[in-house]
């Protein structure tokens, strides 16, 4: 017999001998000794080799007929892709017809236009549609592709280097559609088993970033310093575990769906307190707050380097589209690695990032825009502080001015359905175009519903006066007849 045979012979018997004579449980079949283990091992063969010679799909033993095969399929209903469509839910929204300025045309009108965030009235402006024509005429419409993916365009880089440098951080990220930013910033850095703290009131679009990061996500009231410190105090206290997670707080600059204004100073000493990073969404609030335009943290007089992430939408102040994030040089790059709006996206339009140059150029080169749109938005809340049945809720600060009931119904949309008929009359009947805050079935939040104005610095005293007597005669009209 060959040698290397023996040898394995030999090492089986001394292991079948080292089972024997181990002290382990044995039982006694028959008269023979069989070690415990070995029946498992056994069993578990038996078990492995049963799994494997079983065929995966068993063919019915009787084959249906084709006539039973017709009648399942005539019989099957397959679910709808969306629930039954209401009357409620139909939606017959007005058209623009021209730019959305402080004047456009809807159905061949013109209307006073306070439906649209364009804050410093830069939409239209000559040296900034000049910029966008010669940005055409050298880069086309598009790139085409991700920034990672031959999408990078030397204007991207000047506009990120253009909008750290206004607002005074080390770097900057650019994004290709402005409602994407947040919801892509947040889950590029929050993620499963993280902590997020946020406001109550935020809008869809950080809806929809807390949702995706699959962090666990805990509300605090509605701009409620005390609530909040409760809540960052029920979260952390006594939780070992909460020690090791990583925990954002994050708030909007001016909330889209109140236009109440965050308490920078007194977020900043809570979120150092507790040891939380803040995520600071400044869509409504950049190129408005602030001496020269900078933001909530120049508002307040707080160091830029105490916000960790900022984002903002440049669709509403710079009047172009795209997004950028902003902070430390690690942050900006982390996200250029992983956040999915960045990596995924088409770059932004190069014509829209020479915009957004511009009208940062624009907004330091003048900054009496600022002083202008604080005195249109001081006129106007003047002119809406006696409208029979609303009242003024939003911040004296913020370009968007935010009407109530307040005397509400009870409904949420019978709220609705009154205030959509006060805008609807609104604008057929003097041409004032308004808008209430209907949401989608999607965002979540619950704060009461009011008409929506957003004030820009380039509407005339003659506009704010107009708008301001339309609605208090509508108002008192409609009301007068649910009365």
């Amino acid at each position: 017999m060959d040698s290397g045979v023996m040898n394995m012979t030999a090492a089986g018997l001394d292991w079948v001998s080292a089972k024997i004579n181990a002290p382990m449980a044995r039982a006694v079949v028959f008269g023979v000794h069989i070690d415990g283990h070995l029946v498992v091992e056994v069993l578990l063969i038996v078990v492995i080799l049963f799994q494997l010679s079983r065929k995966s799909y068993k063919p019915p033993k009787k084959p249906l007929t084709e006539k039973e095969i017709d009648d399942l399929c005539d019989e099957w209903v397959p679910e709808p892709l969306h629930p039954p469509i209401t009357e409620e839910m139909e939606a017959d929204p007005p058209i623009l017809e021209s730019a959305a300025g402080p004047h456009t045309i809807i159905d061949g009108k013109e209307v006073v236009n306070f439906a649209s965030g364009n804050y410093l009235g830069l939409l239209g402006n000559e040296k900034i549609n000049d910029s966008c024509i010669a940005s055409l005429e050298k880069y086309g419409v598009g790139s085409c592709g991700p920034r990672g993916f031959y999408g990078t365009i030397d204007v991207h880089l000047d506009c990120e280097s253009r909008i750290s440098k206004f607002i005074g951080t080390p770097d900057a990220v650019l994004y290709s559609y402005g409602i994407s930013t947040i919801f892509s910033v947040i889950p590029a850095f929050a993620k499963k088993g993280d902590i997020i703290v946020a406001d109550e009131g935020v809008s869809w679009a950080v809806q929809n970033g807390l949702h995706l990061s699959r962090s666990t996500v805990v509300y605090f009231k509605h701009n409620d310093m005390a609530s909040l410190a409760n809540t960052l105090e029920k979260v952390t206290r006594g939780n070992k575990r909460a020690e090791k997670m990583r925990r954002y707080l994050v708030i909007e600059g001016i909330y889209q769906n109140s236009g109440k204004v965050a308490p920078l100073d007194e977020i900043v000493r809570l979120k150092e307190k507790y040891r939380f990073r803040v995520i600071l969404d400044e869509s409504n609030s950049f190129g408005v707050l602030g001496n020269s335009g900078r933001g909530l943290a120049e508002h307040y007089g707080v160091p830029i380097e105490k916000i960790d992430i900022i984002t903002a939408g440049m669709g509403n102040a710079l009047a172009t589209d795209g997004g950028f994030c902003t902070g430390g040089v690690r942050v900006v790059d982390h996200q250029r690695l992983s956040s999915s709006g960045y990596v995924f996206s088409a770059s932004l339009p190069p014509y829209l990032a020479t915009a957004a140059i511009a009208a940062v150029d624009r907004l330091e080169e003048n900054p009496s825009i600022l002083a202008s749109l604080r005195n249109n938005i001081a006129l106007l809340r003047k002119g809406l502080s006696d409208v029979p049945g609303l009242t003024l809720t939003s911040d004296p600060q913020s370009p968007i001015v935010l009407l109530q009931l307040k005397k509400p119904t009870g409904s949420h949309e019978s709220d609705l359905k009154l205030l959509e008929k006060i805008v609807d009359r609104v604008l057929n009947e003097d041409s004032v175009f308004l808008v209430s805050t209907k949401r989608s079935k999607l965002d979540k939040c619950r704060l009461p519903v009011g008409i929506k104005m957003f004030v820009s610095a380039g509407h005339s005293e003659s506009d704010l006066m107009k708008a301001s007597e339309s609605l208090k005669r509508v108002a008192a009209s409609v009301l007068s007849e649910v009365a």
